[in-house]
């Protein structure tokens, strides 16, 4: 049967600037009376190489334009405007080429559609896995992905593949990519809620998005990109469109419906959800104006019996290219290199943040911690211990079958973080924190024994952690997230693997730091600031 069928997704023509990155290579073809265009496959791996590396270390002109804003509006509060300048100095040490943007180089995504007339000359899957292994096999990037051995057992790939990887048959003669590499801590704040025809009404929906929004929490490193998509054929449907809409993949999206079920952008909503934001308190990760830099809300047809909702953030690690091959050769997106354009001539002024000595006992260290409120900005110096998740397991075995903690998890800090690969010269790679709420359920019984008293980390923490601290005089310091260049190379000035090597990147280090930017979240008198900031 033949018909005309509306499109889901009517997008706008594309005005993304392009570099030419090859034009040799590619040959013409004559087949059925119709013109072809043979690609080597070693075009397609070399232009998801070259993605992969642009994308760990530039970003787009827009994205770093907002946070230079941020710089810019009165009505920001100093910690938005410090959060906000470590982000543009990370920006402009990441550009260099040795240090990724963050030390969680992601999980590897290829979005695309190939055009019929448009031929790969192999296997186009293989290809684009050959760009991603020599990405992270080259540059100074961490292996992310696990490799499932049974149910319970894991190990690293060591390639950081698999990938994933999703390529459209449609019209046309070229191929259009979207290469995301997304990080884990982003890719955990992307929420399904599945509702009903009762929540569309203008107080409900709005209602409903500020208590879902207010879960998001500051661990996926705000200034966020906020998604939201209400609708959708399918919950799958609704997450994936999710996805893109962070990326600013769907904002050529029509404005307003059709009775055809067309996708489109409720743009007077978005400002009404981005206000909603700014007066929530949360700001840049520590209190301020600036939870999300903008907000896509995406409306899609559905099923007249249920109505998925989903729910998800890009970064500060901002990381999508747009790549194509057509006849004329391979094309990527012009991402920035000149991320310094955006710094302000004169440097902000940070003189109001305590100075935190940490080469002294841990007595001392919480009595200058004790004297500063929460949202307090410090700068550590000296020594501090590096642990996460599988550290945190083994230690809690061991405590449980009547083990002691080993002397360095009470004598020093903890800090919850994970290193990229080291730049030759360097004392370390990207070196951001992790997501401290996954450490949660281990606080109560660590403190009690004598052990992390004092942590640090990004984001918020469950209640269970606010009441250890009061009661073993412990405390909670929020790194700032997104920044892991700036601390890799300027703040990390030692780093020296001291237990469980065995789990690589997750073993424990010791390290020494100086003038380490962090913020002062929870206090040993039971404050808490994202408690406070709600």
């Amino acid at each position: 049967m033949a018909g005309n069928f509306a499109q889901l997704f009517q997008l706008d023509d594309d005005q993304t600037s392009f570099r030419l990155l090859e034009t040799q290579g590619s040959s013409s073809l004559v087949a059925g009376g119709r013109d072809f265009t043979l690609v080597p496959t070693q075009i397609l791996t070399n232009l998801i190489r070259t993605a992969f590396s642009d994308v760990s270390h530039l970003f787009r002109s827009a994205h770093l334009q907002q946070l230079r804003s941020i710089l810019d509006d009165p009505e920001a509060s100093s910690n938005d405007r410090f959060v906000a300048l470590e982000l543009l100095k990370n920006a402009v040490i990441s550009s260099e080429g040795m240090f990724p943007s963050c030390q969680d180089t992601g999980t590897a995504m290829v979005i695309g559609k190939k055009g019929e007339s448009l031929l790969i000359d192999g296997d186009m899957h293989d290809s684009i896995c050959d760009g991603i292994s020599q990405t992270w096999q080259t540059r100074n990037l961490r292996f992310s992905q696990m490799a499932p051995l049974t149910m319970y057992e894991e190990r690293n790939t060591g390639t950081n593949l698999p990938a994933q990887i999703e390529i459209e048959a449609v019209q046309g003669d070229r191929l259009d990519l979207l290469c995301i590499a997304k990080g884990g801590g982003s890719a955990n704040k992307t929420f399904l809620f599945q509702e009903t025809r009762r929540l569309l009404e203008p107080d409900r929906l709005l209602a409903f998005l500020d208590e879902k929004i207010r879960t998001l929490g500051t661990t996926a490193c705000p200034p966020y990109h906020l998604a939201i998509v209400v609708g959708g054929l399918s919950a799958d449907q609704t997450l994936k469109t999710v996805k893109l809409a962070s990326t600013k993949a769907l904002d050529h999206l029509p404005t307003t419906g059709d009775a055809y079920g067309g996708a489109f952008r409720d743009v007077e909503l978005e400002q009404r959800v981005l206000a909603l934001t700014q007066s929530m308190g949360l700001g840049a990760q520590f209190g301020g104006k600036y939870f999300c830099h903008d907000v896509r809300v995406i409306r899609l047809p559905r099923h007249g019996g249920s109505l998925p909702v989903g729910l998800g953030v890009g970064c500060s690690a901002d990381r999508q290219i747009k790549a194509r091959i057509d006849k004329q050769g391979a094309w990527l997106e012009a991402l920035e290199i000149d991320p310094a354009r955006f710094l302000p001539e004169a440097s902000f002024d940070s003189t109001h943040a305590v100075r935190i000595e940490l080469d002294c006992s841990m007595i001392a260290v919480r009595e200058q911690l004790s004297a500063l409120k929460v949202s307090t900005p410090v700068l550590l110096s000296g020594k501090m211990i590096v642990a996460r998740d599988l550290v945190h397991a083994e230690l809690a075995k061991r405590l449980a079958s009547g083990e002691p903690l080993p002397p360095y998890f009470c004598n020093h800090p903890i800090y919850y973080a994970g290193p990229a690969r080291t730049p030759k010269g360097f004392a370390s790679g990207s070196f951001g924190p992790t997501t401290a709420a996954r450490m949660d359920p281990y606080m109560s019984d660590f403190q009690a024994a004598g052990g992390a008293l004092v942590t640090i980390a990004k984001g918020n923490r469950a209640r269970n952690v606010v009441e250890s601290c009061k009661r073993h005089a412990g405390f909670y310091l929020g790194s700032v997230g997104g920044t892991a260049a700036v601390l890799g190379r300027d703040c990390i000035r030692e780093i020296e693997t001291i237990d469980f090597q065995e789990f690589g990147m997750e073993a424990v280090f010791k390290i020494r730091v100086k003038d380490f930017p962090a913020f002062v979240v929870i206090d040993d008198k039971g404050n808490d600031f994202f408690s406070i900031a709600h």
